[in-house]
């Protein structure tokens, strides 16, 4: 409250809610909004068993360890630049790399294989 001359003004009742003034809030609703539409390709993501050692090893390849968009620009020895990986821009992220991760645990817990060869 502020008091003014002798009046008291409730300063909450003038100010707008936070959500309508934080672009932040919106452009988490925006993307809220965005992956709904890929709700289902995640669930079946998130959803396939690897249960077969060529399809484990196969997945292991197919998707990198590391983003390979990442670099650092060196220019006669010193870093002018860096490209941030561009991996976290992908929606489906989080389910690759963790399609990736059950299948070498697959690869080490069900058949016993090093997986050194594909970090």
């Amino acid at each position: 409250m502020l008091e003014t001359n002798n009046r008291r003004i409730f300063l909450p009742a003038f100010i707008s809610s936070l959500e309508e003034k934080n672009p932040a809030v919106n452009k988490k609703q925006f993307a809220q909004q965005k992956s709904d539409l890929l709700q289902p390709l995640r669930q079946w993501l998130d959803k396939i068993e690897i249960q077969n050692r060529k399809l484990a090893k196969f997945i292991a390849k197919l998707i990198p360890a590391q983003c390979p968009f990442e670099r650092d620009i060196i220019l006669f020895g010193r870093k002018v630049a860096h490209i941030p990986p561009m991996c976290k821009l992908n929606p489906l992220y989080d389910e690759f790399v963790g399609l990736r991760f059950r299948a070498l645990c697959y690869l080490v817990d069900q058949c016993g294989e090093d997986i050194q060869s594909y970090c």
